[in-house]
C-alpha cells in the first residue's frame, strides 16, 4: 500500500459505497472532483452531462470511501433519458450511504421530491447535502435547508461548495462515519474505475457542452477508437470519433473551415495532456447516425447508462 495512506493495523479498517443522487446540475461530479482533488468527472451547466455511473474512490488511512456518481434524474423525453434514469436508480441499490445534493441557489421543486421519494426508499444511510453555498446568502441555505429537511429523515446534513471547497471535507468526515468495517476494495493510487478510452471520451464531450449551448450537445456521443502510447516520442496518439443525429449537426460542429472542431480539439487536448502527464496528438472525426438517443442498443454500445 502506498505510505500516503498506510493504516494502523490495531483498528478496524472501513470500507463503502456512497451513491451521489439529485436533480441535473446539482453539483455531484463538481463534489466528486472536489474530494478526489483532481478532475475525474466532467462538468457543464448541460442536462445529461454525466451519462456514465462511476465510481471515484478515495483511500486514506483508515478507510476507504467510494463514491458513485450518477446521471442527473429528470423527466425522461427519449430512450437515452430513460437509460440514465434507469442507471440512476439502480446505484441506490446495495451501497452503504446515500447522499442526496440540493442546490442552494435554487427552489425546491418537484424534480427534488422526486428524487426524495426514492432516496426515502432506499436501504442506507441517508445524507442530505446543500451544494453551491458560495452562490446563495445564509439566509436563503437555511430556507433551503429547512424545506430539504422535510423531504426524508436524513441521518446526516452537511453544507458544502465545491468550487471553493468549503465543508467538503465535512461532507467526506460524516460520509466515513457511516462506513462499515470492510476490506479495501480498491487499489489504493486507484481514482476512478472508468476505463482511460471512457474518460478521454468524456473529456472531449465536455468540451462540446461547453461550446455549443443549445440543442447540439444532446444529440452528442463520442468514442475513443483508437490509443496508442508512442513511447520514443512520450506522447499519445488518440483517434476519436463525435457522433451527431443530423447532417445539420455535423456541419455545426466542424464549423466554418473546420474552426469550432478544431477549437474542441484544442481544449480537450489541453484536458488529456495533463491527464496523462505527455504529449497528446488528438484526431477528432465527426460522423452523423441518425437518432441515436432512441435507439437503446445504440446508447449502449456508446456505455451510457447500464453501459454494455
Amino acid at each position: 500500500m502506498d505510505d500516503a495512506v498506510q493504516h494502523d493495523e490495531t483498528m478496524p479498517f472501513r470500507s463503502g459505497f456512497v451513491t451521489l443522487v439529485g436533480r441535473p446540475n446539482a453539483g455531484k461530479s463538481t463534489l466528486i472532483n472536489a474530494v478526489i482533488g483532481k478532475k475525474v468527472a466532467i462538468t457543464s451547466n448541460t442536462v445529461q452531462t454525466t451519462r456514465h455511473r462511476f465510481r471515484a474512490v478515495l483511500t486514506r488511512p483508515g478507510f476507504q470511501l467510494v463514491m458513485v456518481d450518477t446521471p442527473g434524474l429528470h423527466k425522461p423525453h427519449d430512450a437515452l433519458g430513460e437509460e440514465l434514469n434507469t442507471s440512476a436508480l439502480k446505484a441506490l441499490e446495495d451501497v452503504d450511504v446515500v447522499a442526496m445534493l440540493v442546490d442552494a441557489s435554487k427552489p425546491i421543486g418537484t424534480g427534488d421530491e422526486w428524487v426524495a421519494e426514492h432516496v426515502r426508499s432506499a436501504k442506507a444511510k441517508r445524507i442530505l447535502v446543500i451544494t453551491k453555498i458560495d452562490l446563495a446568502t445564509p439566509e436563503e441555505i437555511e430556507k433551503q435547508k429547512l424545506a430539504a429537511e422535510g423531504l426524508a429523515d436524513w441521518d446526516g446534513i452537511v453544507e458544502v461548495s465545491a468550487q471553493t471547497g468549503e465543508n467538503v471535507e465535512a461532507f467526506v468526515g460524516l460520509t466515513e462515519s457511516f462506513l462499515p468495517e470492510g476490506p479495501q476494495w480498491f487499489p489504493a493510487d486507484m481514482d476512478t474505475d472508468q476505463s482511460l478510452e471512457v474518460i478521454i471520451a468524456e473529456f472531449i464531450r465536455e468540451k462540446i457542452l461547453r461550446e455549443f449551448r443549445e440543442e447540439i450537445p444532446h444529440a452528442i456521443g463520442v468514442v475513443a477508437e483508437e490509443l496508442e502510447y508512442v513511447r520514443a516520442k512520450d506522447m499519445y496518439r488518440i483517434f476519436a470519433i463525435v457522433y451527431v443525429e443530423r447532417d445539420s449537426q455535423k456541419g455545426m460542429i466542424i464549423g466554418k473551415k473546420g474552426a469550432a472542431i478544431k477549437q474542441v480539439g484544442t481544449q480537450a487536448r489541453e484536458d488529456l495532456e495533463q491527464l496523462l502527464g505527455c504529449k497528446v496528438f488528438l484526431d477528432l472525426t465527426v460522423k452523423v447516425k441518425k437518432n441515436w438517443r432512441r435507439d437503446l442498443n445504440q446508447i449502449r454500445r456508446f456505455g451510457y447508462g447500464e453501459g454494455i
